[in-house]
């Protein structure tokens, strides 16, 4: 719950930037990418010598190959199926890369930064500059699995994202409220 809420928090400027289903696209797609890089602790327990948590997907230079790597295979796959679902012409293949790439980064990085905030005490340590910088960067300031900081958090990133979605998409209503 905490990686999704983190990455709900990192996405929130896409309300800002483009609106209604595009914005809709992109938070889907941070919020479904950031468990992603906890999935090395399966890949540690299939290769316990070689992988352990917090390690290379943990890495800004991971999450920058996975952004790369997640953007190639939208544009290729997914460009025709989005530009019909926001209705729109705005996705060609370039477009597409560009901004699954976004979101796949954004989302990534914000798992990191939530592990730099939560792990140093009590998992693996954290080298998100790995390779370029050796020893762990973290700050001891919460608790990952307190379940009342995470179903906070993620309660007030979903009403945050509410709010913003109601006021992006137009839509004809008694109940709606007007800005004056």
């Amino acid at each position: 719950m905490g990686h999704v809420a983190m990455a709900l928090l990192w996405a929130l400027p896409a309300w800002f930037v483009w609106h209604d289903r595009v914005s809709v696209v992109f938070v889907a797609i941070a919020a479904v990418v950031a468990p992603i890089p906890d999935g090395d602790k399966y890949l540690a327990m299939a290769f316990p010598d070689a992988v352990h948590h917090h390690g290379v997907t943990h890495t800004v230079i991971f999450a920058v190959a996975a952004a790369l790597v997640a953007g190639a295979l939208a544009a290729w796959l997914l460009t025709d199926r989005v530009d019909g679902w926001v209705r729109g012409d705005r996705f060609d293949a370039s477009s597409m890369f560009v901004f699954a790439t976004g979101a796949v980064l954004v989302s990534w990085l914000s798992h990191v930064f939530a592990d730099m905030l939560s792990a140093p005490d009590i998992s693996t340590p954290i080298e998100p500059l790995w390779p370029f910088v050796d020893g762990s960067w973290g700050i001891d300031l919460i608790w990952y699995n307190n379940p009342l900081w995470n179903v906070v958090f993620l309660a007030v990133m979903v009403l945050a994202h509410g709010v913003l979605a109601y006021s992006a998409f137009k839509v004809d209503h008694p109940y709606r409220i007007e800005k004056a």
